[in-house]
């Protein structure tokens, strides 16, 4: 599930088709319809899904009809990548401890509500942290408070720019998220609920 440009959604499709994480990207959703993410999508011959509350404006109706995307193409477990909309309770409930989400910093530092893209560098950078991160983390009700799966820690670098140290957590967020999917499928990390075939 993704909002926007989707490179986090594209480091998965490229582990998958290199053999490097054993897995299927099913499905694609998005709740912008002019989404990047999308083109990144039929390019790697994923189904692609507009759903949002312009196609669905009673909140509950949009949850199931998430639910029900994710349920037709078999989807196991859920990656939030750059997805931007509250997840609602009937997906919650449905694939409880299998929603997976990146995010770019050390949490529990710099997450929570407002705390996305280029404001979580800028207010890195404002607390003078010497260094940042990334972290995958399962989904819970409240913003960024999940169980951490994975996290790994790079140096701030004097002068470093909000951009560029997006740029190198980006690098970071992309191998640290297809290895813990990697781990998710060869076993080594269980997710409660997930039945293996």
């Amino acid at each position: 599930m993704a909002s926007h440009g989707g490179s986090n959604a594209q480091a998965i499709f490229d582990a998958c088709r290199k053999g490097a994480l054993h897995g299927e990207a099913r499905v694609l959703i998005s709740n912008n319809s002019r989404a990047g993410v999308r083109d990144r999508a039929e390019r790697a011959g994923v189904p692609f899904y507009h759903l949002s509350s312009t196609t669905h404006p009673i909140p509950a109706e949009l949850d199931a009809a998430i639910l029900q995307a994710l349920r037709c193409h078999g989807v196991g477990v859920v990656c939030l990548t750059g997805y931007m909309k509250k997840l609602g309770a009937q997906m919650l409930a449905a694939y409880s401890g299998r929603i997976l989400n990146i995010h770019p910093s050390l949490l529990p530092k710099f997450g929570g509500r407002g705390m996305y893209g280029i404001r979580v560098h800028e207010a890195v950078l404002a607390a003078g942290e010497a260094e940042s991160g990334a972290t995958v983390h399962l989904i819970s009700d409240e913003y960024d408070q999940g169980s951490i799966l994975a996290q790994e820690r790079i140096a701030v670098c004097a002068g470093d720019s909000a951009e560029a140290l997006q740029a190198r957590v980006l690098a970071v967020e992309h191998r640290i998220y297809t290895e813990t999917l990697q781990r998710i499928a060869a076993g080594s990390l269980a997710l409660e609920g997930l039945t293996r075939r």
